[in-house]
């Protein structure tokens, strides 16, 4: 199985052969091993020329970057590889008819509820009261089929995932971890930094996943197709999020994991630190490569070929091949 490379240091990143090196200033250098690479994550500042890329784009290997306050930058994402010029068109043809839109753009949302409430109960079996929040979310889940058009449909949600996040402090129990509120762009709390963080990490992922497959990930449905570079990514991470990063934070934070000492302030908000950027990472990683029962195809699957099946599942649907049905935890 290949595996994703995290590169938190700045250095320079050099093509040798066949093979990648990467270089710390006074350091010896890391060849990195490119035939079980999936997919290059930069934190750090990183010097590379124009033959590094050419290499990345013959062995289907995407680079992403961010910057030193935890924010996605860009993706250098290789030619695409196994696009496909019917599909892109019917991508479109999708977009463009209001009443599918809908319908997917809701799939998606119910996709996010169920598993929003899955991550409440899970942690209501283990002794946190939960029951009141989760009998009031399920309420409001049900309202969704009403909504007739996206910006209703994004507007419940929005109101349900507020009422969700009110029930971070009652799982996390630790004052340095207080939730208070939603806060972006600066996060504000450390709980904050780490949903940002998170959310930006699964944006990335899914990008990686839509790569190989034969999907446009400009073509959004749930987001608007603008002039944003990508969409379609952040309307399949909606289904992930609370499975894979919501679950995460409340385990790296109950289990000790993180502390106040992981984070440091900048400019006006709150920011984890390199020490804690790798101890999240760590953890991303392994949820990623956990693995669980799948209810169609009977064996063990990943979280992240859980992701890559999500997608699979979406090409047939706007294909007409077979109505799309969101993965529920």
């Amino acid at each position: 199985m290949k595996r994703t490379l995290y590169l938190f240091s700045s250095g320079k990143l050099s093509r040798n052969g066949n093979s990648l090196v990467f270089e710390k200033e006074g350091e010896k250098k890391i060849h990195l091993p490119v035939e079980q690479t999936d997919s290059i994550f930069v934190f750090g500042e990183l010097d590379l020329n124009k033959r590094v890329l050419e290499f990345l784009t013959r062995q289907k290997i995407p680079i992403h970057f961010f910057n030193n306050y935890d924010y996605y930058s860009g993706t250098y994402y290789p030619r695409e590889y196994l696009n496909s010029g019917y599909l892109v068109l019917q991508q479109s043809l999708f977009y463009m008819n209001h009443g599918k839109r809908l319908n997917l753009a809701k799939a998606f949302i119910y996709g996010s509820m169920m598993n929003m409430l899955e991550v409440l109960k899970y942690y209501n079996r283990r002794g946190k009261e939960l029951s009141a929040q989760i009998e009031l979310l399920s309420n409001l889940s049900e309202h969704l089929g009403e909504m007739k058009n996206i910006d209703e449909s994004m507007a419940i949600e929005g109101n349900f995932r507020d009422e969700y996040y009110k029930c971070f402090d009652l799982i996390v129990g630790n004052k340095s971890f207080e939730f208070v509120s939603r806060t972006r762009r600066p996060p504000l709390n450390r709980l904050n930094a780490l949903i940002s963080f998170g959310n930006s990490m699964l944006y990335t992922t899914v990008l990686g996943e839509i790569y190989r497959t034969h999907l446009d990930p400009r073509i959004g449905v749930l987001h608007s197709t603008n002039f944003r570079s990508f969409s379609l990514n952040l309307d399949v991470a909606e289904i992930f999020k609370p499975l894979i990063v919501d679950r995460l934070i409340f385990s790296l934070i109950n289990k000790k994991q993180l502390k106040r000492e992981h984070f440091s302030k900048h400019l006006e908000g709150i920011y984890l630190n390199d020490k804690g950027k790798e101890i999240f990472i760590k953890g991303y990683d392994e949820r990623l490569k956990t693995t669980l029962n799948h209810p169609t195809l009977k064996r063990k699957v990943s979280y992240r070929y859980l992701i890559r099946l999500e997608l699979y599942k979406l090409e047939k649907h706007i294909t007409g091949e077979k109505d799309y049905k969101p993965y529920r935890g």
